[in-house]
């Protein structure tokens, strides 16, 4: 897919209903600091599209971004910020899964995990509720250009046999810093593009 145009459309806090859109939407979940506005940014080609920060809890809203007018990237809450209240993080838990389960154009989930890390409880049941839901699991292991060849390689195991991954199940390394993994992602988008298309 060819990035022409991308432009953040509607923000839906925990209160805000739903936009009712007409186009397919590709949900980006991840647990805080995951780098998920870092990777939106760079699948992308935009600097500073969805807001970036070094503090943990920076999205705490859904974010829907428009794509070509030919799709949504809809960049969810991060989970599991541990400076939020149990409350808070409840609230955000719920309004997330009130997404997942209620939109109808939801066509795929990616799922994006830390590869320097075992994934954690939140990330196994995040991985749980995409099988749930019968979406296929798309892992995206970012901040890959912080470890060495034979560090990936153990790492990449971990997250596999952690998430218990079957063969049909997707891993894609990324890294914001080195564009590794961006235009596998960009093919994805596409096909969920092409296949609603049909």
């Amino acid at each position: 897919m060819v990035i022409r145009s991308a432009s953040l459309e509607t923000v839906c806090g925990i209160t805000s209903d739903l936009p009712r859109n007409q186009l397919p939407e590709v949900a980006f979940s991840g647990r805080s600091n995951v780098g998920k506005s870092s990777l939106i940014n760079t699948v992308l080609s935009r600097k500073a599209l969805a807001r970036t920060s070094s503090v943990p809890g920076k999205t705490q809203t859904l974010n829907f971004y428009n794509i070509n007018d030919e799709l949504y990237l809809v960049d969810l809450p991060g989970y599991g910020y541990t400076q939020a209240s149990k409350s808070v993080n409840e609230k955000w838990g719920k309004m997330i899964e009130c997404y997942l389960r209620e939109s109808e154009m939801l066509s795929a989930i990616f799922l994006l995990v830390d590869m320097r890390h075992a994934p954690t409880k939140l990330d196994i049941a995040m991985a749980e509720t995409i099988r749930f839901l019968e979406f296929q699991l798309i892992v995206l292991a970012t901040k890959a250009d912080k470890l060495k060849t034979n560090e990936r390689k153990k790492n990449i195991a971990l997250i596999e046999k952690t998430l218990s991954m079957r063969e049909d199940d997707i891993l894609i390394p990324f890294s914001s810093v080195t564009k590794e993994g961006k235009e596998e992602v960009l093919d994805l988008l596409s096909q969920v593009k092409e296949e609603e298309q049909l």
